[in-house]
């Protein structure tokens, strides 16, 4: 089938349209490249441009009218950046967003999968979340979500044939395995990224930002998936789409997607000098903007809808980051 993935051009979407390729998809990616790299979408079917654009979106419609499924990738994820620039996240994140669905609905697509994330949940007392924890967005970037998921299932309800999946993403470390792709940002705010800058030199020590949280060891703690297991959960929900609503009321439905094991910065920072075989320097720091205690999910509606369940550890995610980071300086020549 063929697939529209918006934001195919990133870190996610990019490894995302290599899982669809694999499993025998077509992405048809629609990204802007602001933050995406052009690299990511060689022999893809691509078109350049912002995920409001209707004309853009009618085009694709016309030259792939089989497109049944899009996947809702594209946004801004910078949590600090987003208490600096609120503006700019809920005009790209919300505002645009909310154009897209519509589009989408207008041109007979009616099956979305939206990339959400965990950073909506409020703190729970063990730091494990289902779907039905309490939500307490601490960051402009964290309530963009939230609202979009707000407006998804609000167009849901009122359009007769829309159906829409938000998959919660935990936190994505590791790079596509086969190395063709992985994170590129110059300035890197995802922690396994950090510490592979660390341990190349290009930043002088990795700071654990925040050693007074109520967890363990006081370090934040999260569920680290590896970004090829999060990219193939997209692939079971859109093959398993219409099986999933087909005995089911409602037209909307929400999903973790973790491991299910909480691991501490600390503890994440342990393993990552394990694998790669030197100690880091490191220094202890207060909070970043927008900083929470963190939490890890309960996986449990993943692998009963999604037929899905986390497979690579974070080992293999570190590794998998430190080979990206030797590979990708010949691809971004």
């Amino acid at each position: 089938m063929k697939v529209l993935v918006t934001g195919g051009a990133g870190y996610i979407g990019s490894t995302i349209c290599s899982a669809l390729e694999d499993s025998g998809h077509i992405p048809i990616v629609l990204d802007s490249l602001v933050t995406g790299k052009s690299e990511f979408v060689k022999n893809r079917y691509f078109y350049q441009s912002d995920i409001s654009d209707k004309e853009t979106l009618k085009k694709i419609f016309q030259e792939h009218p089989e497109i049944k499924h899009a996947i809702h990738c594209a946004a801004l994820i910078i949590v600090p950046e987003s208490v600096e620039k609120p503006y700019e996240y809920y005009r790209e994140n919300v505002s645009k967003s909310n154009e897209l669905f519509r589009n989408l609905i207008l041109l007979g697509c009616h099956h979305i999968v939206f990339s959400s994330s965990a950073s909506i949940y409020d703190v729970a007392p063990n730091f494990m979340v289902t779907e039905e924890a309490s939500l307490k967005p601490g960051s402009p970037y964290a309530k963009t979500k939230l609202m979009m998921e707000m407006i998804l299932e609000d167009y849901c309800q009122a359009y007769s044939n829309m159906k829409a999946i938000s998959l919660r993403y935990f936190n994505p470390i590791g790079a596509d395995p086969k190395m063709r792709s992985g994170s590129h940002a110059k300035n890197a705010s995802h922690v396994v990224a950090k510490m592979v800058d660390t341990a190349q030199g290009k930043i002088p020590e990795f700071c654990i930002t925040g050693v007074n949280w109520p967890t363990r060891d006081g370090s934040g703690i999260r569920d680290y998936i590896h970004v090829w297991d999060l990219a193939l959960a997209h692939v079971n929900a859109v093959e398993n789409f219409d099986s999933i609503f087909s005995n089911k009321k409602e037209k909307y439905l929400v999903i973790n997607l973790g491991t299910g094991n909480g691991v501490t910065v600390k503890e994440l920072l342990k393993a990552f000098e394990n694998v790669y075989g030197k100690k880091l320097p490191q220094k202890e720091t207060e909070p970043r903007l927008g900083d929470v205690a963190g939490a890890y999910a309960n996986a449990d509606k993943a692998l009963k809808y999604l037929n899905w369940k986390a497979n690579f550890s974070i080992e293999d995610a570190i590794r998998d980051a430190l080979k990206w980071s030797e590979f990708q300086g010949a691809l971004f020549k």
